[in-house]
């Protein structure tokens, strides 16, 4: 069985456990239906996700011009407090910024390699939890618009860490955590103007991933090097595929690669 198709971040489903679905233009793959099989994957070719275009791929999925000109790939994505749909004032593109920045948004606190905090839009919950591999995570704020969760991350990440060591959280190197305490811990950082959104009432969500084994050791695929790779999959986590032989693959990082799958 042979599937083709541009590469994009994996859609999920929350439940016990997360069920992944790896989505083409004309088809998908239910990915936790393959756990135990053997799958070969192979480069086509590259497929820009915002023009369409054969070109490389610069960042994000997008080739290089489309990654400097695209509103989709604009600075306050990676950098929420540089967000300026508020104030009326556009950065490429004020319509495409004011959808994307004028709705609610949450500051979160989510554990997958260590405590880390994140921003997020609140229709993205649980989502953005799980595409970052956290098995336990929990809201801290709710607030109006991008740039008030931006400041407040700012805010805090001089206190708890805003990355994610993803060999650690791939080997399932983890340690379960007190995320109300952590919470508490946090509050007294919380900028003034947004003390006001502050959540304080909700429990922590856990998640549950769907890997039958975890690496000892993490082998990351690279396809522009190996562009034809075959292996069984052992499990899925975060947006990684992990196989037996301890290779992890990132749908994420290499969106925009257009790629075959075959069943064995």
């Amino acid at each position: 069985m042979l599937y083709q198709g541009v590469l994009r971040k994996m859609q999920t489903e929350y439940g016990s456990p997360i069920q992944y679905f790896l989505v083409f233009e004309n088809d998908f793959i239910h990915m936790n239906q393959l756990l135990d099989k053997e799958i070969q994957l192979d480069f086509i070719k590259y497929q820009c996700l915002n023009c369409g275009r054969e070109r490389p791929i610069y960042r994000q999925g997008f080739c290089k011009s489309c990654f400097y000109d695209s509103p989709a790939a604009g600075d306050w994505i990676m950098k929420p407090e540089l967000s300026t749909a508020h104030l009326g004032k556009a950065d490429r593109d004020l319509d495409y910024e004011k959808k994307a920045q004028l709705q609610p948004h949450i500051v979160y606190l989510a554990n997958s390699s260590n405590v880390k905090v994140g921003v997020t839009r609140k229709s993205q919950v649980p989502t953005r939890w799980i595409d970052q591999g956290a098995h336990e995570a929990i809201e801290i704020v709710e607030v109006p618009n991008r740039y008030l969760a931006g400041i407040t991350e700012v805010a805090l990440k001089s206190y708890v860490s805003d990355k994610t060591s993803w060999q650690k959280m791939l080997k399932n190197d983890i340690e379960d955590v007190d995320l109300v305490e952590w919470r508490g811990k946090l509050k007294p950082h919380v900028p003034d103007e947004v003390m006001d959104y502050f959540i304080d009432t909700n429990a922590e969500t856990h998640l549950e991933f769907p890997v039958l084994q975890y690496p000892e050791k993490v082998k990351s695929l690279n396809l522009a090097k190996t562009p034809s790779y075959k292996g069984v999959l052992k499990g899925i986590k975060g947006q990684y595929l992990i196989f037996e032989d301890q290779t992890v693959f990132n749908i994420r990082g290499n969106e925009g690669n257009y790629v075959g799958i075959g069943l064995s």
